[in-house]
């Protein structure tokens, strides 16, 4: 019984779980990064990391700086148009709001699991500096403006956290360097036909003299508008 268990836990695909592994590692990390740092960080040798992201960048997955140093590509944001393609097309035009109101990147956030995974977000055009935020970022729920997002609409728990209180009584979430070392990121629930959070909207900015009361309402309103628009 102890070797069927084992047998079943292993994974189908060595080589596509390795490649997964990688882009769950660039995704966590937020910044490029040389092939023996990925290698090191997803526990593989490093001529077999860098066969993998070869592999990865022929399909536009991942891609190289100027200094040789991989990150994700923008194949990615191909693959992730088609996830929750309607809760998307609800979002973008409220998203793009955000953006023309508030100067910042905004994004909207999903649960899978017990990560919150970035499926969409829209950066400013005329502004002279922005983050840029990609589509696949995944982070731990409860850590980060997002997550705490998702996790407002449910019941209270003696463990949560004071930051997750506050952000219900205010109706959004604020977080600062919990995700990226000093990035700070508001966000609001969109509300769901089951009372839970079916994604977040969210910004991240690095400003510290942000009126934050007045991000938080935006974003929030913003978060209602896209509820109101999946009904």
């Amino acid at each position: 019984m102890a070797a069927e268990d084992g047998a079943a836990s292993a994974p189908q695909s060595q080589t596509l779980d390795r490649g997964l592994r990688i882009l769950e590692h660039l995704a966590a990390v937020s910044t490029p990064q040389p092939v023996m740092e990925i290698a090191q960080g997803v526990g593989l040798h490093r001529s077999i990391t860098y066969r993998l992201l070869r592999t990865l960048e022929d399909h536009q997955l991942v891609e190289r700086d100027r200094a040789g140093h991989f990150w994700l590509g923008l194949g990615l944001a191909a693959l992730a148009r088609g996830v929750r393609s309607g809760l998307q097309a609800a979002a973008l035009p409220r998203l793009d709001d955000l953006v023309a109101e508030l100067g910042m990147t905004a994004f909207l956030v999903v649960r899978a699991g017990d990560d919150a995974v970035t499926v969409t977000t829209v950066e400013p055009h005329d502004t002279t500096a922005h983050v840029v935020y990609r589509p696949g970022t995944r982070h731990p729920v409860g850590r980060g403006a997002p997550g705490l997002a998702l996790l407002m609409p449910e019941p209270p728990a003696p463990d949560d956290r004071p930051e997750l209180a506050e952000a219900r009584r205010t109706g959004w979430a604020s977080s600062r360097g919990e995700v990226i070392p000093g990035m700070r990121s508001i966000a609001a629930p969109v509300p769901g036909p089951d009372g839970g959070a079916r994604a977040a909207v969210a910004v991240v900015y690095v400003d510290d003299t942000v009126d934050v009361g007045r991000v938080g309402r935006a974003v929030a309103a913003a978060a209602a508008k896209v509820a109101a628009a999946l009904r």
